[in-house]
């Protein structure tokens, strides 16, 4: 039996194709707000960093009333590295809206997203977003969506799926690309006549499979996810199993709280049905993948396998000079317990103890990835240090294979021999070349340690003007060896604080990262050369004052701005023995060895 008074849908897409602009105005149309209501632009970006970032990072429910239906929406994330969030996901729901931008058309995560919903059987409304930009090409965007679907294996059913033109911004839809909107009925129409309403049988035991985690001080863990069959009422008896551990003994707990989304909010329910999209709390140990059963029927639901991390960093305490000096937490009990709880929210994060009892390896999808918990540490106050990435290698029938990129770059057409050379001497093959206006579209497999700080040398190659996205392909064997970085470091020779006079006569020898009264100490990397090999720098050198005078002499001395690197240019610039020393306050990079002599030593010894 189907519940008609209910949809469940998710919104996928590539990154910056929309998502959540389109859900604020789907809000807005929905009824959510007053009329008279102060709202912010991408209100389902909750965290910080999305809002500073303006990207999606986690996952979000919220529920619409149209009509007589309820329709529950889940606004996903379109980076690849937060890809883990959008496959499980797709389990709480019955069908799909495909965003594609009018411009860009179908990018690499529009591929991964579509190929999973497609692969559960879910029904795909395809939206073209952006219809009122200046450089849209609908017609264009609209065959290669649907060479996309061929090229997936999509049903018959799947290939006939109804298309909208929309414009996200604005809140409107239509049926045809000629057609101006008006608001978004026609998209709430085509929600309700083409996604079925989830299967329903009230009468059976309950069973709900856990597809995400919330966490609220208060209460603890809350459990999200939709009820596959039967009837969940406050305070009811329940077991927690899980489908890959059939031998576990099931854990009793009682739904202590239950919620359904409702807009922005949560409202506290007594009791809920199958199809419906719940929040429950009480269960403390709970995590993703658990189901939770009736207590007389402990039936497990198989859960989808979580694509592999494929990139890893290790996370230690720091030992530098300068430790605990900003830091709230910094022991190594403190830095394992943080990274073991963000495992249970994000499912395709995987955290290793190593031979040293304080360091970890942390694996993820990508840099950005793990960019952002490092971000997310660092101002929780967590001081720690990180190597810099490096692939998982896997063996594959007796041969050592490496995590290969699908690269698509679109950029000005005269930067196209620039980028072909660059991504020549990483190891990639370009695949496809098309034009698009007067831009050209590129696509490459490249191996993942290929890109490791190349975004900072495709903007400066391409003005700025280029858009780069990459998704993880699959495995092949080994290609040789890569280039990590052709400059060297700046390093530190004393410890002490940074003078003008000292970085005056350094910021000849290259790019300086600090400027004049920054404390440093012997082996921090204070600037970029563009000499192969590392030169040692005394930034805290002053000028001997003597009794002679010579005119110009006394001249002011005049310092070139230094360059105050991001978090992730951090990261990119990181070579084999360096590390990123990460506190509330500061980014410093140092050498693995601080001290010179050592240094030296171990390069005498690797020759």
């Amino acid at each position: 039996m189907q519940n008609n008074q209910l949809r469940n849908i998710a919104i996928i897409a590539h990154v910056d194709h929309g998502k959540t602009t389109m859900v604020d105005e789907m809000l807005k149309q929905g009824g959510i707000y007053r009329e008279n209501q102060a709202t912010v632009e991408r209100v389902m970006d909750s965290g910080d960093l999305e809002r500073e970032r303006g990207i999606t990072i986690l996952a979000k429910n919220t529920a619409v009333h149209y009509q007589d239906t309820k329709i529950n929406i889940v606004d996903t994330p379109g980076h690849a590295d937060f890809g883990g969030e959008v496959e499980r996901i797709l389990k709480m729901v019955n069908g799909v809206i495909l965003l594609v931008d009018a411009a860009e058309g179908p990018m690499p995560q529009t591929r991964f997203v579509l190929s999973k919903a497609l692969s559960l059987g879910h029904r795909v409304i395809v939206v073209v977003n952006k219809v009122d930009r200046p450089d849209q090409r609908v017609h264009e965007v609209v065959d290669e969506v649907l060479e996309l679907l061929l090229d997936l294996d999509a049903t018959e059913e799947q290939l006939d799926s109804p298309m909208l033109f929309c414009s996200g911004r604005h809140g409107t839809a239509s049926y045809s690309p000629e057609v101006p909107g008006v608001d978004f009925k026609p998209l709430f129409d085509t929600i309700l006549d083409y996604i079925p309403g989830p299967e329903a049988d009230n009468d059976a035991p309950f069973q709900m499979l856990v597809s995400s985690i919330d966490y609220n001080e208060f209460v603890g863990r809350i459990a999200v996810g939709r009820i596959e069959r039967g009837t969940i009422r406050q305070n009811q008896e329940i077991v927690v199993c899980n489908y890959h551990e059939p031998d576990a003994p099931g854990k009793k707990a009682k739904a202590v709280s239950l919620y359904e989304f409702d807009g922005l909010g949560k409202s506290p329910v007594t009791e809920s049905t199958a199809g419906n999209i719940i929040a429950m709390s009480g269960i403390g140990d709970i995590t993703i993948g658990d189901t939770i059963c009736a207590a007389g029927a402990v039936e497990p639901l198989p859960f989808i396998q979580i694509s592999a991390p494929t990139i890893e960093m290790t996370f230690a305490i720091n030992d530098s000079p300068f430790a605990g000096r900003e830091g709230k937490f910094v022991t190594s009990r403190q830095i394992r317990e943080r990274l073991q709880r963000e495992t249970l929210k994000d499912v395709s994060l995987r955290v290793t103890e190593t031979d040293n009892t304080d360091s970890f390896n942390v694996a993820g999808r990508g840099e950005m990835h793990i960019s952002i918990l490092i971000e997310t540490m660092r101002r929780e106050g967590y001081e720690f240090q990180v190597s810099p990435p490096r692939v998982l290698y896997q063996e594959i029938d007796g041969m050592k294979c490496e995590p290969i990129e699908r690269l698509v770059v679109d950029v000005p057409s005269e930067n196209v021999g620039a980028i072909i050379e660059k991504i020549g001497a990483r190891k990639g093959d370009l695949l496809e070349m098309n034009p698009v206006g007067d831009r050209m579209k590129l696509e490459f497999l490249v191996p993942a340690r290929g890109l490791f700080g190349y975004r900072n040398e495709f903007l400066t190659d391409t003005k700025g003007e280029g858009i780069m996205a990459t998704i993880f392909d699959s495995y092949a064997p080994v290609k040789g060896d890569i280039a990590r970085r052709s400059s060297g470091s700046l390093i530190s020779f004393e410890t002490g604080e940074s003078v003008t006079y000292g970085l005056f006569n350094a910021q000849e020898r290259g790019a300086l990262f600090i400027g004049a009264g920054v404390p440093v100490y012997g082996g921090m990397i204070v600037g970029e050369t563009p000499k192969s090999e590392d030169i040692t720098v005394n930034v805290c050198k002053r000028k001997q004052l003597t009794n002679m005078r010579a005119s110009g002499s006394d001249e002011s001395l005049r310092l070139v701005t230094p360059r105050n690197l991001s978090l992730e240019q951090c990261l990119e610039f990181l070579a084999d023995d360096e590390l990123l020393e990460v506190t509330p306050q500061s980014l410093r990079l140092r050498k693995r060895l601080l001290d010179h002599g050592d240094r030296m030593r171990a390069l005498k010894g690797s020759k």
